[in-house]
């Protein structure tokens, strides 16, 4: 390769170790599966073999190599450089020094990449010796010295390619600008560019290059100077989409983002020029984030209207959340119906965004019907959706179709189903649909699904209210709740009511001592209601001890490993330990509430009664018209065909008069 021929461009000797930082991670022959054998033969002794004895390894394997496998290894070996310049020279010998320009330039890029400098123009020499040297040779110097941080050398290589028979055109000054601007120097460039305007005129590429180097460094300012250049050096070119897309994109990053983006794109429309499906994609991606409708839908109408693309599924798909999360699910629903004439297609992502917003809107009948759609179609309904479909349609008293999601959502879902099978059971208690009610319990226990204690509560009161207290015994048993575990929850959930009816005496007797008549009401219905649950607790209690001492007589087991019975107890006790600890305390305290709002409604409506009663029981007690006062008007000459009412008149404090009607009290 020439070693020992001068540079007269400048000397550059090899940097030290600390020029490496942006030093990359090369490809090795271990990420490539499947490697033909040859190929994985040679890049292990490339990989294995320090570089003096290289060349004798190879000679013992007696490999034939060809201009494709030269290349193929020099490829994976990028991070052994001195074995593989080795094998390359090793190789020439069997090419008869007629290596490809391809390979040449490998060589060139492996030395350059890791900072061996001298090594690499010893190559570019050598290649114009062989008449094989490329604008390509020379872009790979260019990224090699921008990626060790040295601009400048550089643009003193881009200076000096005419040395080696490379003219200096546009092209080359893209390819050293298109470098410089892939490693964050875009300023450099810039820069650059400004001292060859002279010589060499800039194209569209030119400033498309600089653009895109703007775009990524987010330099909103610099690109609009850089674009104003641009209309004046080359005009507005209709070509000249990437450019379009890069400034643009930059605007959408920047401060004003979509205002500016939107007037700058009218601009440009009105001189015949457009942006790119790049641009669009990202401008509906940024209004999404910031909600903003109105921008998206200039955009759109721009770019399905005017330029006439063809939207894909993913933009619908943003359109559409644009228009849910501004509560137009028409307009979305629309956009649906428009999808499938573009030729996109809904996925399970439109899907769902429409279905979440039509059940918040409570638009239940349009729900429906894409729900419909959907399972026609094959795609699922998300886990949330499903949930807030039992919800809503069981809040507005339409009970069938939420037992219908209910079905889809244990069909297609595995995994967090308590909640909303509770929430179904509960509901279909309080609409008063016992069998419903039961009937989904059970399926709720068959599968494995947790019953809260409220859908119990629930379940009990309405079963012992239609005297059916023989299937909730049933029920209990299905979930496999034993009498221990029953017992505690249903003391606990005493403890809890009892102590919120403690806490809520205070108020009751503030409204008690209002009359102390009713004051013994009001505390023997409270303590009445507390007897009647320690009842229902004594009799529960009994009932399970016989049902215990029952089963324990008639229990008969046929498992004869006694201790494979024990493992089965054990077990059956451990996944009872696991439902009691999974038992939501909120649900209990949500009973006691209720049963103390019962209570404080009993007390209230006593309180009525017994002001009704007072009244009369005054009415009774009022003294009788003597009778010989009646006589002695009689005698005086005034007859009464009827006797008159009589007006009682309070007087202050304690004293009452009682008068005629029609008489005033003074008389």
């Amino acid at each position: 390769m020439a070693r020992n021929d001068k540079r007269r461009h400048h000397d550059d000797p090899s940097p030290d170790p600390h020029n490496k930082r942006k030093r990359s991670t090369f490809a090795s022959h271990l990420d490539v599966p499947n490697l033909p054998p040859t190929i994985k033969t040679l890049c292990e002794i490339i990989a294995n073999t320090p570089s003096p004895t290289v060349e004798d390894v190879l000679d013992k394997t007696l490999i034939r190599v060809s201009q494709e496998t030269v290349e193929q290894v020099l490829r994976f070996s990028y991070s052994h450089p001195g074995p593989a310049v080795k094998f390359f020279r090793w190789s020439a010998y069997q090419l008869n020094d007629k290596h490809s320009p391809y390979a040449w330039n490998l060589v060139v890029d492996l030395l350059g990449k890791n900072c061996l400098f001298d090594a690499m123009w010893d190559a570019i020499k050598s290649m114009k010796k062989e008449n094989v040297l490329s604008l390509a040779t020379f872009a790979s110097v260019f990224s090699s010295y921008v990626v060790a941080d040295r601009v400048k050398d550089a643009i003193t290589t881009f200076d000096v390619m005419e040395q080696y028979g490379c003219k200096h055109d546009v092209f080359a000054l893209n390819s050293l600008l298109s470098a410089i601007c892939r490693d964050g120097k875009t300023i450099d460039a810039w820069q650059f560019l400004r001292v060859v305007d002279g010589r060499i005129k800039p194209d569209n590429d030119t400033y498309a290059i600089l653009l895109e180097g703007w775009e990524k460094e987010r330099d909103v300012a610099n690109a609009k100077k850089t674009f104003g250049e641009m209309v004046i050096e080359v005009g507005w070119d209709p070509d000249n989409v990437p450019a379009y897309d890069s400034y643009l994109i930059t605007l959408l990053k920047g401060r004003d983002g979509i205002y500016e983006t939107v007037n700058s794109l009218k601009r440009m429309m009105e001189r015949g020029c457009n942006p790119g499906m790049t641009f669009f994609k990202l401008a509906f991606e940024e209004c999404l984030k910031g909600q903003n409708l109105r921008g998206a839908e200039f955009i759109w109408s721009a770019m399905v209207g005017r330029i006439g693309f063809r939207p894909d599924t993913h933009m619908y798909n943003m359109m559409i959340s644009l228009y849910c999360y501004s509560n137009e699910t028409g307009a979305a629903m629309k956009l649906l119906d428009e999808m499938v004439y573009n030729g996109a297609f809904p996925d399970i992502q439109t899907y769902n965004i429409l279905f979440e917003f039509l059940v918040k809107g409570r638009k239940l009948w349009e729900a429906s019907g894409l729900f419909n759609e959907m399972v026609k179609n094959e795609h699922v309904l998300n886990h949330e959706n499903c949930r807030a479909a039992v919800r809503v349609y069981m809040d507005s008293d339409d009970p069938y179709v939420a037992i219908k999601f209910w079905k889809y959502m244990i069909e297609n879902h595995c995994s967090d189903l308590s909640e909303t099978g509770n929430l179904l059971v509960a509901g279909l208690c309080d609409m008063h649909m016992l069998p419903e009610a039961v009937k989904y319990a059970k399926g709720m226990a068959e599968k494995g699904i947790q019953v809260t204690p409220f859908a119990l509560s629930k379940l009990k009161q309405i079963l012992i209210k239609a005297r059916k207290e023989a299937v909730y015994e049933e029920l209990l048993k299905n979930l496999q709740v034993d009498d221990t575990e029953e017992m505690s929850l249903l003391v606990y959930a005493n403890d809890i009511a009892f102590t919120s009816l403690k806490k809520s005496m205070g108020v009751l007797h503030l409204i008690s001592v209002w009359r102390s008549g009713h004051a013994l009401t009001s505390y023997s219905y409270t303590m009445q209601s507390l007897l009647f649950v320690s009842a229902d607790l004594s009799t529960y209690r009994m009932i399970k001890r016989e049902h215990r001492s029952d089963s324990e007589d008639k229990a008969v087991y046929k498992s004869k490993n006694l201790e494979a019975e024990r493992r089965r107890r054990q077990k059956l006790n451990d996944r009872l330990l696991k439902l009691r600890s999974l038992m939501k305390k909120e649900t209990v305290i949500e009973d006691a509430i209720t049963y103390i709002r019962q209570l404080k409604g009993r007390v209230l409506f006593l309180c009525d009664q017994v002001l009704q009663v007072e009244p009369l029981e005054e009415e009774e007690t009022k003294p009788k018209i003597d009778e010989n006062a009646a006589e002695e008007m009689k005698n005086c000459g005034i007859e009464m065909t009827k006797s008159k009412p009589r007006l009682l008149v309070e007087m202050g404090g304690d004293q009452k008069i009682e008068a005629p009607v029609g008489c005033s009290p003074q008389s």
